[in-house]
C-alpha cells in the first residue's frame, strides 16, 4: 500500500510518520517513508480511514492511498 501524505518536510517528520502506520492493525511493516516525495509505503491492509485519522492527529494529511 502506498500513501500520499501532505505535511512532511524533514527526517523528524519521516520518523513520526513511520510510527503512525506501524501502530495500526493490519500493517505488517513500514517499507519506506520519504518526506521529499511525500509518500509512505506499507506492507499490509490497514483501513485508509484509520490511517488518515492517526496521521491527522500527528499533524499530517493523508491525500491518497493506493494498493
Amino acid at each position: 500500500m502506498e500513501l500520499l501524505i501532505k505535511g512532511m518536510s524533514c527526517g523528524h517528520c519521516e520518523r513520526a510518520v513511520e510510527k503512525v502506520p506501524a501502530a495500526q492493525p493490519g500493517v505488517r511493516a513500514v517499507q519506506e517513508v520519504s518526506a521529499s516525495r511525500g509518500i509512505a509505503r506499507l506492507e499490509g491492509d490497514a483501513a485508509p480511514e484509520a490511517l488518515a485519522h492517526a496521521l491527522r492527529v500527528e499533524g499530517y494529511e493523508l491525500v491518497a492511498s493506493h494498493g
